[in-house]
């Protein structure tokens, strides 16, 4: 019996006590994590392209 309570109080939290976002929400939200996601991929990209070109340098010094 606790667990079909369990599962009836869940369900009427998630019905009643949720706010649940809207639809305009959702996709300003989706926009944002998109844009933040292409400007790290970005950041991360220079960086990676940084230590390249410094590690190149670094081997041409040796040989």
């Amino acid at each position: 019996m606790k667990f079909v309570n369990y599962i009836k109080e869940s369900y009427n939290e998630l019905k009643n006590k949720v706010s649940w976002p809207t639809t305009k929400e959702l996709t300003n939200s989706a926009v944002i994590v998109l844009i933040a996601s292409v400007i790290m991929s970005l950041v991360i990209g220079l960086v990676d392209l940084g230590f390249e070109h410094m590690m190149k340098f670094i081997y041409s010094l040796i040989s």
